[in-house]
């Protein structure tokens, strides 16, 4: 279509077009895909002033100027990535609400890493750190906000490391981890964040895409689009990111990990499930020991003493009454759950050895009439 239209033309179909599957797009973005997709020969001030003329975009005001401090971009690829979700309605209403993991190099802007999951939880942060650790090595650090998964805001707390999950297995990999105190601080990911959620979406319009796992397979696409526009050239062309040492043991790392002490019988109880332990050393010889419990994200347990595993079986799984902290950003997830079905309170039988006292020949007649107790006479 290039160079075949006057221009009274080539404004009535860039109108047409616009009106037809641009409506919402920006005049950035839709002056792209006028020109890419339709080789339509318009400058982006020709665009911008035909969307407000057909009532497609309406400029806005220039908000007041908040100044903030500037922080330089780092030197060189992989010295600080910044790392955030963005819980949006990625599909428009195609598909659930979800949630994006951004990861963004501070020094270029490049996008590292993206994934679409169901919520900013523990177990998908660290899907997403083993994918980006296969994609590009080891970063030197994450910069992060203040969630609950990146840290401990409990002050002065009496129990515990001080470090999340998240930030535990972080410190075992030798990536520090950095919380920022203001959402302006890692302004890199909170505006691509405003970016995402315009174009993304309207790529993920345009292709017809109405699943996670769609969008997940298209995702390396975009990434490398959305580079090529956006991504800066680094003040230092050395890359920052190291290579993963092989005692690393990521199936080991990336699991939940917890500190438990043995009892007298060498049990433990772990999210309300107890576990003896099986051994062939003497009992003794492990009482009050310290062992540490790992959970992967299969739900699958294994209990290390000193760096080795343990053979154990479940004794018993104990009811859980009191209810559970949940963050905000995770109550969708949470009310989605199925519901744990109540057990029944256990009733001794009316022979139970706990029916036999000592009561008076008036008080037994009284309880066999209202048939609280059982008993044999002689």
């Amino acid at each position: 279509m290039r160079g075949t239209l006057s221009p009274p033309n080539l404004l009535a179909t860039a109108a047409e077009l616009l009106r037809a599957n641009y409506y919402d797009f920006g005049p950035t973005l839709a002056h792209e895909k006028l020109c890419e997709a339709h080789g339509l020969t318009l400058g982006l001030e020709s665009v911008r002033q035909l969307m407000t003329r057909e009532g497609l975009w309406q400029p806005r005001r220039a908000r007041k100027a908040v100044i903030h401090q500037m922080r330089e971009r780092r030197a060189r690829c992989g010295e600080l990535i910044q790392i955030d979700g963005s819980p949006h309605d990625w599909f428009e209403g195609r598909a659930p609400r979800c949630t994006l993991l951004v990861m963004v190099d501070d020094a270029t802007s490049r996008l590292m890493h993206l994934c679409l999951v169901e919520a900013e939880t523990t177990f998908n942060y660290f899907a997403a750190v083993r994918s980006y650790l296969g994609l590009h090595g080891k970063p030197r650090a994450f910069y992060s906000d203040k969630f609950s998964v990146f840290r401990v805001n409990i002050p002065n707390a009496l129990s515990g490391t001080g470090l999340t999950q998240f930030g535990r297995a972080m410190t075992e990999l030798d990536i520090e981890l950095i919380c920022a105190h203001s959402p302006q601080a890692k302004g890199r990911v909170e505006r691509a964040n405003q970016t995402l959620q315009d174009r993304l979406v309207k790529e993920l319009r345009l292709r017809r895409i109405c699943s996670m796992a769609e969008a997940n397979a298209y995702l390396p696409e975009f990434i490398a689009d959305f580079n090529s526009r956006f991504a800066v050239m680094p003040r230092s062309p050395a890359d920052a990111h190291r290579p993963q040492s092989q005692r690393e043991d990521l199936d080991r790392i990336l699991a939940l990990c917890a500190s438990r002490t043995l009892s007298q019988n060498l049990t433990l109880s772990y999210n309300n499930v107890v576990y003896q332990i099986k051994t062939k050393r003497a009992s003794y010889t492990m009482r009050s020991a310290q062992v540490e419990v790992r959970e992967t994200s299969g739900a699958e347990v294994s209990i290390e003493y000193k760096g080795k595993a343990l053979s154990y079986e479940i004794y018993r799984e104990q009811e859980r009454e009191q209810g559970q902290v949940t963050p905000s950003k995770l109550i969708d997830q949470a009310l989605s759950r199925p519901a744990r079905r109540k057990r029944e309170r256990y009733h001794p039988p009316m022979s139970h050895p706990w029916k036999y006292f000592n009561y008076s020949e008036k008080s037994m007649e009284a309880m066999e009439r209202r048939g609280d107790i059982c008993i044999l006479r002689k």
